[in-house]
């Protein structure tokens, strides 16, 4: 039996948390309300970056804010 010390395993879903992402236009209707699955602040940030470009929304109000409520990304 082989015994492996100080291995960091990774199980899928472990350390996922969850954001939200909103989008709005001038007048405060939403474009834009999608959870995004990330493991840190930096991740989500980059999807949520990510997923407004594909949307052609980088442009609109838009704020994407963590499980504790922290505003990671925002832009008016």
């Amino acid at each position: 039996m082989k015994i492996v010390k100080n291995q960091k395993i990774n199980i899928v879903g472990d350390t996922m948390k969850t954001y939200k992402l909103t989008a709005f236009d001038a007048s405060g209707e939403k474009l834009l309300d999608e959870s995004i699955q990330a493991e840190n602040d930096n991740e989500a940030k980059e999807k949520g970056t990510q997923l407004l470009t594909e949307k052609d929304l980088l442009e609109t109000t838009h704020r994407c804010t963590s499980p504790s409520g922290k505003l990671v990304l925002f832009h008016r």
